[in-house]
């Protein structure tokens, strides 16, 4: 990119500057000249933006030299890039605090000791910083085109950096708020965990254009946005933050580029997770399924590929979300999961609900493995540790895993394992994620299908039951202490914070009530199992199941 920027060294070069002498601030001659402006008053300070050279007979100096300092601190308060003085006029040479001042700030002072038409150099100077826009402008028209094409081709990311780095002759990254990152060219790779970390001490909020330095080297940061929401940076690396407009804008051509593959690929993501979420429902519910659409979220069948469901219920107050925001969660979600679960060496296929989200999750096992839960419990224990606002909080949420299933056409059974498992542990009385650690719930849960379970426990508890509610009493609860201390009373009293005597008093009742020899092995295990099916059944209606 051929850019010719017009400096105060370029301008001394200019055939109406051959007679001027830089006196003061030659550090400076690099400062860029944005416009001149012709100033004879000292009341200046609405009247120039930044960037100005300015040109003087010096009218506005005729005063002592306080006056003449304050008005060149006032000009550099105000940065403007140099001034051009007249010499012999109104001003015959320029005090020692003065050229102090600008030597100190690096402000070029030019002095004319011949006459000098100041029109024919803002003429001049005019033509060249309109030309100069004008092929900026061109220049920019062309990497808009250019941007635009690459965003339409395949790793179009990717060959926009190039394209800048072309342009800038400067290393470019640009990293997403997930995990992915692009960078040109490859040995910039390492700068990539350095700047993510950086970002990590501000909130979103406070991310925008800036510059920072790491490590020594500078860098530009532009936000890349898209429906509201930033989703990466693009970094430029510099030589410092004195960058102008055109690069400013020609960096927000290429946000805006890379927001719009962004802004496809998010398009095509939701499209694709709403086709699996749908095929994944068909499958939990035993509905018809495109076999082309199975193959394509999960992977073909070999000898040791295995699954299970794992069903995530959320607790979370989502229902009042509006559709464009829940949208956005639901993509956040699955891209969350799938990420999770492939990370740990499963193949999911996920389906997002507002209140519960089901994951069929594939993996491959030697047969001795395929009831291993180690690394499920990790992914679980991992998603309980997330903490993602308005996304998941997973403290809250509660699991049910079911058993290692080969055959996918029972992925409906999977499912109702699942959710038996959040049954029961809406009962309080089991803690495992997992179908097959639920035991003899197992079979009480068939009963309690079948309609069966009541009758069960009307026929071992029922007078029991009846008592309590009749007098108030809690012969229950002293009878399941009672069988969980394996009949030890000394231990069941305590447990029951009642005296030893009060106990044998309740036990004379309870055997009146069901008879004795209770805790004659078989008659305890029917005790215990009844007890167990009272709690299914009072936490879960079989109508609800």
């Amino acid at each position: 990119m051929s850019r010719s920027q017009l400096t105060i060294k370029n301008v001394l070069t200019r055939d109406t500057f051959q007679h001027a002498k830089v006196i003061a601030g030659s550090n400076g001659l690099g400062k860029l000249v944005k416009w001149t402006h012709i100033l004879e008053t000292n009341k200046f300070e609405s009247l120039i933006n930044g960037g100005e050279l300015i040109l003087t007979t010096g009218a506005g100096l005729q005063l002592d030299s306080q006056t003449k300092l304050t008005y060149v601190e006032k000009l550099i308060e105000r940065s403007a890039v140099g001034i051009c003085i007249e010499i012999g006029t109104h001003v015959n040479k320029m005090p020692s605090e003065i050229i102090q001042l600008a030597d100190k700030h690096d402000f070029p002072i030019i002095i004319f000791e011949e006459v000098v038409k100041f029109v024919d150099i803002t003429q001049d100077l005019h033509s060249l910083i309109i030309n100069q826009h004008h092929l900026e402008l061109n220049q920019l028209n062309l990497l808009s085109k250019k941007f635009n094409e690459l965003s339409l081709s395949p790793n179009g990311i990717l060959k926009i950096l190039q394209e800048l780095y072309a342009n800038f002759k400067k290393s470019t990254l640009f990293i997403t708020v997930d995990t992915k990152s692009y960078y040109y060219p490859p040995e910039v790779k390492d700068m990539d965990e350095l700047i993510r970390s950086y970002f990590k001490g501000f909130k979103e909020k406070n991310m925008q254009q800036r510059f920072f330095s790491l490590n020594g080297e500078n860098f530009a940061l532009f936000p890349v946005k898209g429906l509201g929401q930033v989703w990466g940076y693009l970094c430029l690396q510099v030589k410092d933050s004195l960058l102008d407009e055109f690069f400013f804008t020609v960096m927000d051509c290429a946000a805006l580029a890379i927001a719009q593959i962004m802004l496809r690929n998010r398009t095509i993501e939701e499209r694709k997770q709403n086709q699996e979420d749908e095929l994944v429902r068909n499958l939990l519910q035993g509905k018809n399924y495109d076999l082309n659409e199975l193959q394509s979220v999960i992977p073909s069948l070999t000898m040791n590929l295995y699954y299970r469901v794992i069903l995530i219920q959320t607790n979370y107050p989502e229902i009042n979300l509006v559709e464009k925001d829940w949208e956005e969660i639901k993509l956040q979600r699955s891209m969350m999961f799938k990420s999770l679960f492939k990370q740990h060496g499963f193949f999911p296929a996920v389906s997002i609900g507002k209140s519960e989200i089901a994951i069929i999750s594939s993996y491959t096992t030697d047969d001795h493995l395929i009831k291993d839960k180690t690394k499920l419990s990790q992914v679980i224990q991992t998603i309980r540790e997330i903490k993602e606002p308005n996304i998941l909080d997973g403290s809250k949420c509660t699991f049910g895993v079911s058993k290692a299933y080969k055959d996918i056409t029972l992925v409906s059974r999977s499912y109702k394992e699942a959710k038996d498992v959040f049954i029961l542990q809406e009962s309080k009385k089991v803690q495992t994620f997992f179908y097959e650690n639920l035991g003899v719930f197992r079979l009480l849960l068939l009963l309690h299908e079948s309609g069966q379970l009541e009758s069960y426990i009307n026929d071992y508890l029922g007078g029991l039951l009846k008592y309590d509610q009749e007098t108030k009493s809690d012969l229950f609860t002293t009878l399941e202490i009672y069988l969980e201390c394996s009949g030890s009373k000394k231990e069941a009293a305590e447990q029951l914070f009642i005296v030893r005597q009060t106990l044998y008093h309740r036990l004379g009742k309870i055997e009146q009530l069901i008879g004795k020899g209770f805790m004659d092995p078989m008659n305890r295990l029917a005790l215990e199992t009844a007890i167990k099916a009272y709690y299914l059944v009072k936490n879960t209606p079989v109508n609800n199941h």
